[in-house]
């Protein structure tokens, strides 16, 4: 499978994560529409928070971690509970998916 993004094929690998990282805003559209998910504020703020940690860390947390680093990033949210909202397809790996990075390694990062 692969997804295509304003006219450029983005080749994906084992389910369905995109082989290279791609940051374009114009991506997480494309994917969460394949998974059904339409995307909204609080998606794009995970997105976006999750780009930041690839970014800087080269690898996701998993979920776990994520839980507790948005507590502190956003507090005032349940996010455990949020992230299933958003993301009810394993969130750690599903979030990750449509913020167009590539596939978490180990049970979804660090």
């Amino acid at each position: 499978m692969s997804y295509v993004v304003n006219g450029e094929e983005l080749e994906t690998g084992e389910e369905d994560f995109l082989l290279e990282a791609n940051f374009s805003d114009d991506v997480p559209p494309v994917i969460a529409a394949n998974e059904k998910i339409t995307l909204t504020d609080d998606h794009w703020t995970v997105i976006n928070w999750l780009r930041e940690r690839y970014k800087e860390d080269g690898a996701t947390p998993n979920f776990r971690n994520m839980v507790s680093m948005l507590d502190e990033a956003y507090p005032g949210n349940d996010w455990k509970k949020k992230l299933y909202e958003l993301f009810p397809n394993q969130p750690a790996r599903q979030g990750c998916r449509i913020a167009g990075l590539t596939k978490p390694y180990g049970k979804g990062g660090y």
